[in-house]
C-alpha cells in the first residue's frame, strides 16, 4: 500500500525537539505571492484541513548543523496562535507545540537535495513557561 501525497504523521514535541524550540520574532500569515505589489496578498488555506496557514522563524537547540537549526514551522489555525512565554531577550521565547505533525519533504537544491521534515501544529501550549522536554523529565 502506497502512502498519499503530503502524508503528515504525528509526532509527540518532546520527541522531535528534546530541547523545546526557540521563537523568533511574531507569528504572521503565511502569504500567496502577489505580482501586483497595490494589491494586498492573501493568506494561505491549507488543501488539507481548509485551515489557515500561519508562518514563524524557529531555532531547533538540538540540531547540530547549523543550517537545519533554523526553520519556519507553520500553523494550522483559523485564528493567529500567541505564545504566552515571556521573551527571553527582546523578540525571542521559547515556545511548545500542540498538535504537531512532520511531513516529508525534499529540501535544498541540486545536489545538495536532503531528506527533511515540514513541521505544522495546531497552536502553542499556553503554560506560560515552556519548558525543554529534558528540563522536564529532570524536575
Amino acid at each position: 500500500m502506497a502512502l498519499p501525497r503530503d502524508q503528515r504523521f504525528p509526532v509527540p514535541f518532546g520527541e522531535a525537539f528534546p530541547l523545546g524550540l526557540v521563537l523568533f520574532g511574531d507569528i504572521g500569515p503565511h502569504t500567496e505571492f502577489q505580482p501586483n505589489r497595490t494589491k494586498p496578498a492573501h493568506q494561505r488555506i491549507d488543501e488539507i484541513t481548509g485551515l489557515r496557514i500561519w508562518k514563524a522563524a524557529v531555532l531547533d537547540p538540538a540540531e547540530k548543523k547549523s543550517k537545519r537549526a533554523s526553520f519556519d514551522l507553520f500553523f494550522l489555525a483559523e485564528v493567529q496562535p500567541v505564545p504566552a512565554a515571556p521573551e527571553l531577550i527582546p523578540g525571542v521565547r521559547p515556545v511548545e507545540l500542540e498538535g504537531l505533525t512532520a511531513q516529508p519533504k525534499v529540501m535544498g537544491q541540486g545536489e545538495f537535495e536532503y531528506q527533511g521534515f515540514l513541521y505544522l501544529a495546531s497552536d502553542i501550549k499556553q503554560s506560560g513557561n515552556a519548558k525543554p522536554a529534558s528540563a522536564k523529565a529532570a524536575a
